[in-house]
């Protein structure tokens, strides 16, 4: 089941091969939900279950898709499953669905999803495509939950809601840095992720 092969496409996303370290994908989302840590989570598990079963799905479907309409067909099954999602989040936690809004929806476009049907699902059987669906979306949620905790923390002073600093920080005199939940900080936090990253992977480094 978890030959060496399914094991590099499991793991290597998670870090070697992550989609938004070293692929730079789902860029966008991962600025626009990360002001706090319970959406982003939320987000993160959303497109982890999407990718993995339209992944399998189409993996199925791989020999019997006119290649014409592939991006039709993936498009059409991508849909379903976010608005299975967007349903079940609406109806078990709808503050996070409200706070999410339209990002819901638009995991339906997130270049990760369409880009693992195209480079990974279309030409491998299902149980490596499911391996490699969780192993992306893990590596896309990681990276989400990472920027949460950094921006959350400085910029509101809790986690998940919960007060994390103390209040004789507040008293001492310290305060928030508003800064921190404004989506140009996303960027900038992202940025010095992939910066550390690099710096610790010298196979992912230019060389002149």
């Amino acid at each position: 089941m978890l030959n060496k092969k399914n094991k590099a496409v499991l793991f290597n996303p998670l870090s070697k091969d992550n989609p938004v370290l070293v692929q730079i994908l789902g860029i966008c989302s991962s600025l626009a939900v990360t002001a706090k840590l319970e959406p982003a989570i939320v987000m993160g598990i959303s497109v982890t279950a999407v990718t993995a079963f339209s992944n399998v799905i189409i993996s199925f479907m791989r020999n019997t898709i006119p290649n014409s309409i592939r991006i039709i067909v993936q498009l059409v099954v991508v849909a379903a499953l976010v608005i299975i999602v967007d349903q079940v989040l609406k109806a078990y936690n709808y503050e996070v669905s409200k706070q999410l809004s339209v990002f819901v929806g638009l995991i339906i476009t997130n270049c990760i999803l369409m880009g693992r049907l195209e480079a990974f699902a279309l030409a491998n059987k299902p149980w490596p495509s499911f391996l490699d669906g969780i192993g992306n979306g893990l590596g896309y949620g990681i990276i989400l939950v990472i920027v949460a905790t950094i921006r959350e923390l400085l910029g509101s002073g809790t986690l998940l809601g919960y007060q994390v600093v103390p209040q004789w920080f507040y008293d001492a005199g310290y305060e928030n840095n508003g800064l921190m939940i404004l989506p140009p900080m996303a960027l900038i936090t992202v940025a010095c992720i992939i910066w550390v990253h690099r710096a610790h992977n010298k196979d992912l480094q230019e060389t002149n």
